[in-house]
């Protein structure tokens, strides 16, 4: 590429201002380059590391370059451009200013009118500022293994991430856990051909993390010549419970309850996903087909919400009626319940 990349992506990649100073650049440069010093990584993120580095000193010494440039742009503004006439220029003699003879002697027609400064003599001009060429791609880590990240329209190109699907249960979508996955990933070889190598990774799952939720991995992806290396996205699924059923941050739990528990007392128990034992009695109310009773508090983690924050547990009831009655039984009944209408 023989364009200079814009000075834009300069100051992202610093993460500077626009109208940051000298010191600023040169401490962010500082902070930048003890993070990704090399030197400070493992094996496996290095290749990243290094071209980090390149891309973040390349940054430093464009952007001190350039605001040099502008402090002597700005010094030949206000030795001439102020309308004050410049210094008289000695001949080798020790004569007079050349120029103001040499517009003293011109014809008035071409002299410069009022406001208007005199050009200067090449003696006097402001030096060129040296131009630096900047390689949009330099080769990084030897043989060609891990380019330096080319500058693809001016931005760094990154290798596409890579998907791979984690599957949780509910209790440990509920109390958080590690995970041991293992994928394949496409790597790049010294002599830069793309091979297979199976990788172990262990990733964190927060407590409360929903269905679809997704957990990255930072360069553990594909690999390509010339790019970065990619992210390994882990997408998390939900394994079906035998007994609860997740509805966002809440759990619904059903249960059944034959007709004559209903009607005169029960108590259910059962153990919560963290592994608590609740209990639920029903003495002095009657269980109505389609009852739900909340419990506050019993449901799911409320994954970034507050500390302890949780979604609620419905327990819904299913009223079990009989299939046959004797007539001894229909009368008995009708004789219990004809005073409950």
């Amino acid at each position: 590429m023989g364009n200079k990349p814009p000075p834009e992506l300069y100051y992202e990649i610093l993460h500077v201002a626009r109208d940051a100073s000298p010191q600023g650049v040169r401490a962010a440069y500082r902070s930048l380059a003890r993070q990704w010093h090399p030197d400070k990584h493992p094996p496996a993120s290095r290749p990243e590391a290094e071209a980090r580095f390149k891309a973040i000193t390349e940054a430093y010494e464009a952007l001190l370059d350039q605001q040099k440039n502008s402090r002597a742009v700005l010094a030949a503004a206000r030795d001439g451009g102020t309308g004050t006439r410049p210094p008289a220029a000695k001949d080798r003699g020790g004569g007079e200013n050349v120029v103001a003879t040499s517009v003293a002697r011109a014809p008035r027609s071409e002299r410069p009118g009022p406001g208007v400064v005199a050009p200067r003599t090449p003696a006097r001009e402001a030096e060129p500022a040296r131009k630096k060429v900047y390689s949009a791609c330099s080769s990084v880590g030897g043989g060609g293994r891990r380019a330096f990240a080319e500058f693809s329209s001016y931005v760094v190109r990154k290798a596409p991430p890579l998907e791979r699907r984690v599957e949780c249960t509910l209790e440990e979508l509920c109390g958080g856990c590690r995970k041991e996955v293992r994928y394949t990933r496409d790597v790049v070889t010294k002599n830069g051909l793309i091979t297979k190598k199976e990788v172990t990774q262990t990733i964190r799952v927060r407590p409360g993390m929903r269905k679809g939720s997704t957990v990255t991995l930072e360069g553990a992806g594909d690999e390509r010549p010339g790019c970065l290396a990619g992210d390994a996205v882990f997408v998390v699924s939900e394994r079906k419970h035998k007994r609860f059923k997740r509805l966002g941050d809440d759990l619904v739990l059903r249960t059944r309850v034959p007709l004559v528990s209903a009607l005169t007392g029960w108590q259910l128990s059962f153990r919560l996903l963290c592994g608590d034992k609740f209990r639920c009695a029903f003495r002095d109310e009657v269980i109505c087909p389609g009852y739900v009773k909340v419990i506050k508090g019993g449901g799911m983690p409320v994954a970034g919400g507050e500390k302890g924050a949780r979604g609620d547990l419905m327990v819904k009831f299913e009223v079990v009626f009989p299939e046959n009655l004797t007539d001894e039984q229909r009368k008995g009944l009708a004789e219990i319940l004809r005073g409950c209408a």
